[in-house]
């Protein structure tokens, strides 16, 4: 099978600065992070201390500025364990920033006791608005949660956390694997890097991605086990394998979050994981995918409730 071809860029080159602005004028805004996210924090003034953690200035750019906002749960006590939600790391993953937003309204209020709770539900708004995996630099966030990092949505939540002071004793990602993976986002991203793509199988289902370093498969399978009462777990393909990886266990696969950059690799967390939602599964609706992403999230803290018992 011949390799996908992306329209920008010579094969085999790597994207200069003409490809990725080529790249940026073709993105159009298609929804509103004023309205789908922002308008939804004040709700949550109850349970949740709102808190403006950076700005993302992209107006040199003839874009927007987004504030970034977290919420911190109220009552915060030194001696609970801290527990980490981020959504939205890839913007265009609806069903992470909207999955967060969710917990924060209909569960949070379930695990204040046991908890502090702080909950970044849309890192990456721009790419929110435009349904992009990259900022408008062609940067993918969830390779940048590095010191330094080349992406201002992963480096100002990263700073904050570590501003803060506090080792999360869980931090749960939420994410979606799409159609639009192996349409758009994984040729675009092997045009920018002047490298040859190879799509893999989309798997139908949840799925997790543990840490390869600290993979806690009891944890993972809590976490299966909540979600399964909500919507399918993916199977395995023909190879034994969830995008192009190795099944660690029944619908889990592990990276090395640290070494990769990841999100779920910016803190010392002892339980992390990343959520994969399918939204273009025929057998998954879109409120499936946000539910599925909130009883990750209660699987999680239940689990690691019952670990201090």
């Amino acid at each position: 099978m011949q390799p996908f071809i992306y329209h920008i860029g010579t094969q085999g080159q790597p994207w200069g600065e003409a490809e990725k602005q080529q790249w940026l004028a073709e993105q159009q805004i298609k929804r509103a992070y004023q309205t789908e996210v922002l308008t939804q924090l004040p709700a949550l003034a109850s349970d949740f201390e709102l808190i403006q953690y950076g700005e993302l200035d992209y107006q040199a750019l003839g874009l927007a500025k987004y504030p970034l906002f977290l919420l911190k749960s109220h009552n915060w006590q030194t001696d609970k364990p801290l527990a980490l939600v981020t959504g939205g790391v890839h913007g265009y993953e609806t069903s992470g920033v909207q999955g967060a937003l969710r917990f924060a309204d209909t569960e949070a209020k379930n695990h204040l006791n046991n908890f502090n709770l702080l909950i970044a539900p849309c890192i990456s708004p721009w790419g929110y608005e435009t349904i992009n995996r990259w900022n408008p630099l062609a940067v993918d966030p969830n390779r940048s949660f590095v010191e330094n990092s080349p992406s201002a949505e992963a480096g100002l939540l990263r700073e904050y956390l570590l501003k803060l002071g506090v080792t999360p004793l869980l931090h749960i990602d939420l994410h979606e694997t799409t159609d639009s993976d192996n349409s758009e986002f994984r040729p675009a991203k092997a045009a920018r890097d002047g490298s040859v793509n190879t799509n893999w199988n989309i798997p139908d289902g949840f799925y997790l991605v543990g840490d390869s370093e600290n993979p806690q498969p009891e944890f993972q399978q809590a976490i299966i086990t909540e979600v399964a009462k909500v919507t399918h777990i993916a199977p395995a393909d023909e190879q034994g394998c969830l995008i192009g990886e190795p099944l660690a266990q029944f619908g889990v696969v592990n990276y090395p979050k640290r070494s990769l950059g990841l999100c779920g690799g910016m803190t010392a967390a002892l339980y992390v994981t990343t959520t994969e939602v399918y939204p273009d599964s025929p057998s998954a609706t879109p409120e499936q995918c946000i539910l599925a992403q909130v009883a990750a999230i209660v699987g999680a803290l239940d689990y690691v409730k019952g670990s201090l018992a």
